[in-house]
């Protein structure tokens, strides 16, 4: 069962969570690998989109956001577009476009940094939105402070919370066919919470920023965090990686979550959703694609389910609301 447990180092101005993802990710794959149009995923995407959802879950967990945590990388490589997304009860859902061959040993910049123009984005989308208001939303690049390409998610996101949220961290992630798992350490804000929200003052950013890298406590559990390997934090449960990582410190653990209190697939996609979006194509879309086809089939890229609509029930669509009549909840 895919879990997620957080700690805090007592009595230090560090915390730290992780993650580890099993029938969730498990079941990403797998509806994946179902789709006939698609097939499964090359292993290289397989595992930078299992590090995204252990990252998105770890970062969804880290701050008080009642919205949709979205991780986003595109480039002009093979992989067109990475997606990993956590909502605030922790469902999780992912998919990636694949353009191209890749491959076998394809790493971060050959996926989606070819030509060092690769972006990564984080975008906070407000469950409950003031009419007007947009999402917030991140971007770095794909490359360091000295324009050299970046070989790793972790280090891009750990690039990104120093730029974010002034915040020193400390990220590790793996991923394969079977387990999706992530450690992250953070130094604590000097006051109050980070600023991923976008709603932190001039003060604050300047604090944290002052105590960038010279936090003694936090750099030595640091250097502790980045010896756990990938086949550790692939292989090992989480009690004996927190204790062959931290045996000398004091940690203050929180309650575990699991099940449907910890991560877990799920989609938000449904029949209405497809129906709005066949309207927003317009009749004359619709009835051409009826015409090449007999009917319109829409599958859901983050979970595999096919929408189908007749002719009939493509006509429904655009009747106006008083003339149509009452819709089954059935997928056909």
């Amino acid at each position: 069962m895919s879990e997620l447990h957080k700690f805090l180092f007592d009595g230090l101005p560090v915390r730290g969570m992780i993650v580890r993802l099993t029938d969730a990710w498990q079941e990403i794959l797998a509806r994946r690998a179902s789709n006939t149009a698609t097939g499964a995923y090359p292993p290289p995407v397989a595992e930078l989109l299992g590090e995204m959802t252990a990252a998105a879950t770890l970062m969804q967990a880290n701050i008080k956001f009642n919205g949709a945590l979205i991780l986003q990388i595109f480039g002009d490589g093979p992989v067109k577009v990475a997606v990993a997304e956590a909502k605030p009860d922790l469902s999780l859902r992912a998919t990636a476009k694949v353009i191209g061959d890749l491959p076998a040993d394809a790493r971060l910049p050959d996926m989606v940094n070819v030509s060092n123009k690769g972006r990564c984005a984080i975008t906070l989308d407000p469950k409950d939105k003031l009419p007007g208001a947009t999402p917030y939303q991140g971007v770095v690049p794909l490359f360091g402070d000295e324009g050299e390409k970046l070989g790793k998610l972790s280090d891009v996101l750990q690039h990104y919370m120093l730029q974010s949220e002034q915040l020193d961290t400390t990220l590790v992630l793996a991923a394969d066919d079977k387990v999706a798992a992530g450690l992250l350490i953070q130094r604590l804000p000097v006051k109050g919470e980070g600023n991923l929200e976008g709603t932190s003052d001039k003060d604050h950013d300047q604090a944290n920023e002052d105590q960038i890298g010279r936090n003694e406590d936090y750099n030595r559990i640091s250097i502790l965090a980045s010896s756990l390997t990938r086949d550790e934090l692939l292989t090992l449960d989480i009690e004996t990686i927190l204790r062959r990582l931290f045996w000398e410190e004091k940690l203050l653990r929180f309650e575990p979550q699991a099940g449907l209190l910890g991560p877990h697939f799920a989609c938000t996609c449904g029949r209405e959703r497809v129906a709005q979006m066949i309207r927003g194509l317009g009749v004359e879309e619709a009835e051409s694609i009826l015409a090449e086809r007999g009917d319109i089939e829409v599958g859901c890229d983050f979970c595999g389910k096919q929408y189908r609509f007749d002719a009939v029930d493509a006509a429904q669509l655009f009747k106006p609301l008083g003339d149509q009549i009452p819709g089954s909840p059935v997928v056909q």
